[in-house]
């Protein structure tokens, strides 16, 4: 049979992650396993307008992370059912697919719970996806959740 102790649930927040989020959830007490959910902070090499559409430059790694802290426990007290599983947090920092990929090494995770954004065309070919980089590099197996009303639509 196969076990699923350890699940790793990376976030950015959004409306998907917390869809994905409600899954590991129920995995969670479903297998009796604990979960670490793990945000990943932007390098400055990428955009933070995403946290903080008004920053300076000065005290710029200090003001991204207390803003990604904020947003976490915000993000896991909108989860009262969380309280009936073992859980732990982490923020990391740098490229979001290959931080997840070496978290679920450290942790040893038997399985990723993450959200897609469901981009399509042009839109994914710009910015790929790291649900998907995550899913051909990952140690684990992934399960992949897409938005809530996700249509497919033929190219």
């Amino acid at each position: 049979m196969i076990e699923i102790k350890k699940i790793l649930v990376p976030t950015d927040f959004s409306e998907t992650s917390r869809y994905a989020m409600q899954y590991a959830i129920n995995f969670a007490k479903s297998f009796n396993a604990e979960l670490e959910i793990v945000h990943v902070i932007f390098d400055e090499s990428q955009i933070v307008a995403f946290y903080l559409p008004q920053v300076t430059f000065q005290n710029l790694d200090q003001e991204l992370e207390e803003s990604a802290k904020k947003q976490m426990e915000d993000f896991i007290n909108s989860f009262p059912e969380l309280n009936e599983v073992r859980y732990s947090t982490k923020m990391l920092k740098g490229t979001a697919f290959v931080e997840i990929i070496s978290e679920a090494k450290a942790y040893n995770a038997d399985i990723i719970v993450i959200g897609t954004h469901g981009r399509t065309g042009i839109e994914h070919v710009l910015f790929g996806s790291t649900a998907e980089k995550v899913v051909r590099k990952a140690p684990c197996p992934v399960f992949t959740v897409k938005p809530k009303n996700f249509n497919f639509r033929l190219p």
